[in-house]
C-alpha cells in the first residue's frame, strides 16, 4: 500500500505541474491513495475552486486537504457541504462548513484510509485548540479497528507546533505532515512508534519565488516600495514536492518513506 501526499498546490504553476506528473506517478509507483493540500491552488494563490477541485479529481487526487485559505474562495463555503473529498481543519469553530476528517477508500476499493486535516494555533487564523482536538480525533481512530491507514494534515507555521502533533500521533497513525510554510524539511522519517513524519513537505510550484509568490513583487512589499503591488503567484516551471509511504498492511503504521521532489527549479 503506497500513498502519496503533496504538499500546498501553488497557483498555476503548482496546478500545471501536478497535471503533467500526478498520472504517470501513480502507475511508476503503484500508488493506492493521492492527497494533496489545495488551499492555494486558485489562480491568486488564494483559497479553491470547484472546477479546480474536480480537476484534481479527475487527474487520480482522492482527497484534498486545506488550512487558513480554505473559505477565500466564496463558492467553497457552499461545495464543501458537497464535495466530502474536500475538507477544512477539524479544529475551525464549531459550525465552520465541511469536515475536518473522513473516511476514504484506497483505488482498488480494498483498504479504508482515514485523512484528517488540523491547523495551528501559533501565528494562524483563529482556530480551537489543536491539541484538545487531536486528543478527540486520536480517540475516535483506530489503525486497524475502523481505518486500514490514517494520516494527518498538519497546517501550520511554526516547526515546534508540527513536531509536537507528530509526536502525539507517533504509533497510532500512519503519517503525520506539516503543510505551509512552503519549503520541505529534511527530516522524513519514521518516529519511534511507527509514524511516518516530516515537518513540512512544501509545496508543489515554481520555487524561483518567494513561497510561491512572485519574487520581485515581494522583494518590493519588504523594501517598502510604493510600485508594490498585491501578492500573485509566480508563474515559471513548478516542483512537485511531498512523500511516499510505503505502509503496513498488518499494523497500518509506515514501513518505508521517501521524500519526492519533482521537476522544476528546485529538481535541480
Amino acid at each position: 500500500m503506497n500513498i502519496l501526499i503533496l504538499g500546498d498546490i501553488m497557483g498555476e504553476s503548482g496546478r500545471q505541474v501536478l497535471k503533467k506528473n500526478l498520472e504517470n506517478l501513480i502507475e511508476k509507483e503503484n500508488l493506492n491513495f493521492v492527497i494533496i493540500n489545495g488551499e492555494n491552488s486558485a489562480d491568486d494563490g488564494l483559497g479553491i475552486t470547484k472546477s479546480i477541485a474536480d480537476e484534481f479529481f479527475n487527474h487520480g487526487v482522492d482527497v484534498i486537504t486545506s488550512g487558513n485559505h480554505i473559505y477565500d474562495k466564496k463558492e467553497t463555503i457552499e461545495h464543501i457541504h458537497i464535495e466530502n473529498r474536500l475538507l477544512r481543519p477539524a479544529n475551525l469553530p464549531e459550525g465552520s462548513p465541511g469536515n475536518g476528517f473522513g473516511v476514504f477508500l484506497s483505488k482498488d476499493k480494498k483498504f479504508k484510509i482515514g485523512v484528517i486535516n488540523l491547523m495551528g494555533n501559533v501565528y494562524m487564523r483563529k482556530s480551537d485548540d489543536v491539541f484538545k482536538k487531536a486528543m478527540q480525533l486520536r480517540e475516535k481512530f483506530s489503525l486497524k479497528k475502523n481505518v486500514d491507514f490514517l494520516i494527518i494534515d498538519f497546517h501550520g507555521e511554526i516547526t515546534s507546533e508540527k513536531m509536537a502533533i507528530g509526536h502525539f500521533f507517533d504509533g497510532k497513525t500512519t503519517c503525520v505532515v506539516g503543510t505551509h510554510t512552503h519549503v520541505p524539511t529534511a527530516d522524513t522519517r519514521i518516529l519511534d512508534k511507527g509514524t511516518a513524519y516530516q515537518t513540512d513537505i512544501g509545496m508543489c510550484g515554481d520555487y524561483n519565488s518567494v513561497i510561491g509568490m512572485n519574487k520581485e513583487n515581494s522583494l518590493k512589499k519588504f523594501l517598502k516600495e510604493k510600485d508594490f503591488n498585491k501578492n500573485f503567484p509566480a508563474n515559471g516551471a513548478g516542483s512537485l514536492s511531498g512523500l511516499i509511504v510505503e505502509c503496513d498492511h498488518n499494523t497500518g503504521l509506515a514501513k518505508k518513506v521517501r521524500r519526492l521532489i519533482l521537476g522544476g527549479s528546485l529538481n535541480q
